[in-house]
């Protein structure tokens, strides 16, 4: 299972500060739509008679979206965005609040029927948050449970309750891992479970529960009744667990399953619980008996999601084998409703449907009669569940294969097809995918939309006509966990790559201006973002205090690391057309400040008010202060030679630098610009640049600083032809430094250059 690494390190480390990423999430696609797998439902059932029900859907492409449902539609009504990693689970917790988890280790909470915002954020997990489980009729208490091997119960009504708190109580609530500006959540609140200790709870301000030390292992599945007496967990160890979350004590360990615990279930008492393991078996146990009554094998691989009839009769299962079954617990009569094209993850009753979610972005309803699931039996085709793991694949062997009783769902909600292979291109600013459709696109990163969909073809001819021989550092890094394309900058790395205005196409700069990529790209992301900024600012003149002004961060940047001025761009805020950004579908960003945690949110929700406390300082620096980090050499160093045979006398004899993103077409200028003005060679020094006096560095000799601008220099009287090689091979004038060292040099040596006049002319 993937990790994602830490944002940074421990205060105590030795090793070098690693300093907050900084990523934007780009969609092509409809903001209504999932573009990745839904790992968890939950249906919200209307209090007053002819209300709309809603459905909440959480996915792997890190959002959960609200569904207004009716008898034939479903319209996406609200989207709640603000984790950084897959969706795992989620719970109601009375009428009005809903509760996340995620694969970035926190819980969050949202007023369920509000535009979206989250109202709090529970981090005490250390790892991946994988499962929840809430009471139905106890709406304050919600358990979560992880990879990290603990099992958390919170007192959600305390942990939205704003308390009265003085000015050092802010630490505590750091410690007790709620982030919030205004709420703390008391420890009586909180409650770890580990598997070899009863439930500890900590009253002292400032304690951090933790699980018993050396348990590792994951929790994949919980299940409370509806009173919220009891809690059932259960993961790798194979084992369900039985806890009293009133009394702190532990009740029971059932054994049974021979493989991971996947899907937990409990009846509204609490004496019946029902689990789906990845040994393919269902199991029934009677808790107060502490054993196993009954074992259902219907399943031919792991099973993933158990939904039960309001009376617990009948078990609706799905999972790993695409098949979603219904089992009479009672007669062990079992029917396949229907078979799906993805694995099955949750599935939630709703009236006399059920909803399934599976691998896929898309969620259908079929039919479920759980009112009375004896209609279903009648269709005919039901077989008998075994009691032995996989009777049923035998049975499928000997060619018995069950009939689904539905073939179409009554309503589907479609999803966008998630990227599932990329490749960035040697431009370092397309990237080319493919998604779950097969559909290959071409994006542009540094305006984040699709410039191009060539629909089904090979991937890999396009990437090979879509090569080209230019060589740029590697300024960001992608990956499409998410479904989306994520775009990854890291400082100092991601400022290393460079254009010049006219390859860039921008109008009005002065063609042989050097444009920064990660600085262009960070302004057109934080555009939005500037503009309400100076909007604050102009309404605070008086008292700004609370945001970050650029001398505050002028300061904290150079005691972090000696930073570059970007001399060569305007301190301003002007965001050139190769990087203006889709206000129709606008990118997210997810990032970290100094406080509270990483975050995500779309570019055009930023209300200016982030400052430091929320967004990397390099990158406000970046943008507010025009400032670099120290980057790695930009510069190419090589020497020019004439050819061999030649009867062109040596221009230079030390070695040159200039920047690698030089054309090969500049160089000509130069030599021919020493030809024809012979300037003297105890005028250039040995490591290739001029002496004071006579225009600086080659770069800017070469490039052309303002000498070299205005009107015609003598040489272009004469127009001599002259081409460069290297390796005995003509290069073309649009090539850079840097592609002829990739590409023709290729070896970690200096770049020799050789000049002749053009051959044939």
């Amino acid at each position: 299972m993937h990790r994602v690494g830490s944002a940074g390190n421990t205060t105590n480390s030795v090793r070098p500060r690693k300093e907050k990423r900084l990523t934007y999430v780009l969609s092509d696609a409809d903001d209504t739509k999932h573009c990745a797998g839904i790992n968890c439902l939950k249906v919200l059932k209307s209090t007053v008679s002819n209300g709309c029900d809603y459905l909440f859907t959480g996915s792997r492409d890190g959002t959960l979206k609200r569904w207004a449902i009716s008898e034939d539609s479903a319209t996406c009504s609200a989207t709640f965005e603000s984790h950084v990693d897959w969706v795992n689970d989620a719970v109601l917790a009375g009428d009005s609040t809903l509760v996340s988890c995620s694969s970035d280790t926190a819980l969050k909470t949202w007023n369920c029927l509000s535009d979206g915002t989250c109202t709090k954020t529970l981090r005490q997990h250390s790892d991946y948050v994988t499962c929840l489980a809430a009471a139905e009729k106890n709406s304050n208490i919600v358990a979560s449970g992880g990879l990290g091997g603990e099992v958390f119960i919170w007192d959600v009504e305390a942990a939205l309750t704003p308390v009265s708190k003085s000015g050092d109580a802010m630490e505590d609530d750091c410690l007790n891992g709620v982030n919030g500006s205004t709420n703390s959540l008391p420890m009586t609140s909180l409650r770890t479970i580990s598997s070899n200790n009863s439930i500890s709870v900590h009253t002292t301000q400032g304690y951090v529960p933790i699980g018993a030390k050396g348990h590792k292992e994951s929790v994949y599945a919980l299940a409370m009744n509806d009173s919220g007496t009891r809690l059932v967990s259960g993961g790798i160890e194979k084992v369900v667990r039985v806890w009293d979350p009133r009394t702190g004590s532990k009740a029971m360990k059932l054994r049974g399953h021979t493989d991971n615990i996947r899907a937990l279930l409990l009846d509204s008492t609490g004496r019946y619980c029902l689990s789906g393991s990845s040994d393919s078996m269902i199991r029934l146990w009677d808790l107060g008996m502490q054993r196993c009554v009954h074992s259902y094998a219907v399943h031919t691989d792991s099973v993933w999601a158990l939904a039960s009839t309001p009376t617990f009769s009948h078990v609706y299962s799905g999972g790993r084998d695409l098949s979603l079954y219904l089992t009479d617990l009672a007669t062990r009569e079992s029917l396949l409703l229907c078979k799906k094209e993805h694995p099955i993850l949750q599935l939630a009753l709703h009236d006399d449907s059920i909803w399934v979610a599976t691998t896929d972005s898309s969620v259908d309803r079929w039919p479920a009669e759980a009112h009375n699931p004896q209609k279903v039996f009648k269709r005919g085709g039901s077989f008998l569940a075994g009691n032995l793991s996989f009777s049923r694949a035998r049975v499928s062997l000997e060619g018995s294969i069950p009939v689904p009783v539905y073939k179409e769902p009554t309503l589907t909600i479609p999803g966008t097809s998630a990227i599932v292979q990329h490749e960035i291109l040697n431009n370092r600013r397309h990237v080319l995918t493919k998604d779950t459709a097969g559909s290959v696109k071409l994006w542009e990163i540094t305006r984040g939309i699709v410039i191009e969909d060539y629909g089904k073809v090979s991937f890999e001819e396009r990437k090979e006509q879509l090569f080209e021989m230019v060589s740029i550092p590697a300024w960001f890094t992608v990956d499409t966990r998410l479904g989306n394309l994520s775009v990854h900058l890291d400082t100092p790395q991601c400022f290393s790559a460079e254009m010049y205005s006219a390859d860039l196409n921008i109008v009005g700069k002065p063609e042989d201006d050097k444009v920064n990529l990660a600085r262009e790209t960070l302004k057109g992301l934080l555009a939005h973002w500037l503009a309400k900024r100076r909007q604050r600012l102009g309404c605070q003149a008086s008292a700004n205090g609370d945001v970050l002004s650029g001398k505050d961060i002028a300061s904290r940047s150079l005691a972090h690391s000696r930073v570059d001025v970007d001399g060569g761009a305007e301190n301003d805020s002007m965001v050139y057309p190769p990087f203006q950004f889709s206000t129709v579908s606008p990118p997210s960003v997810v990032t970290e400040g100094s406080q509270g945690g990483p975050w995500r949110k779309k570019i055009t929700d930023l209300d200016g008010s982030e400052d430091e406390k929320d967004f990397p300082w390099w990158c406000l620096d970046c943008v507010l202060n025009n400032r670099l980090p120290p980057r790695e050499n930009t510069k190419c160093s090589f020497y020019l030679h004439p050819c061999e045979g030649s009867a062109f006398q040596i221009l230079t004899q030390g070695k040159l630098s200039a920047p690698r993103i030089l054309r090969i077409h500049k160089v000509v200028n130069y030599v021919v610009e020493k030809m024809v003005l012979d300037k003297p060679l105890d005028n250039l020094n040995t490591d290739g640049t001029f002496a004071p006096g006579l225009g600086g560095h080659l770069q800017h000799s070469v490039v052309g600083d303002g000498s070299f601008r205005s009107g015609v220099k003598p040489w272009q009287k004469l127009k001599p032809s002259i081409e460069i090689l290297c390796n005995n091979q003509v290069l073309s004038p649009d090539m850079s430094l840097a592609t002829v060292r990739a590409y023709i040099w290729k070896k970690p040596e200096d770049l020799i250059l050789n000049y002749r006049s053009a051959q044939g002319r």
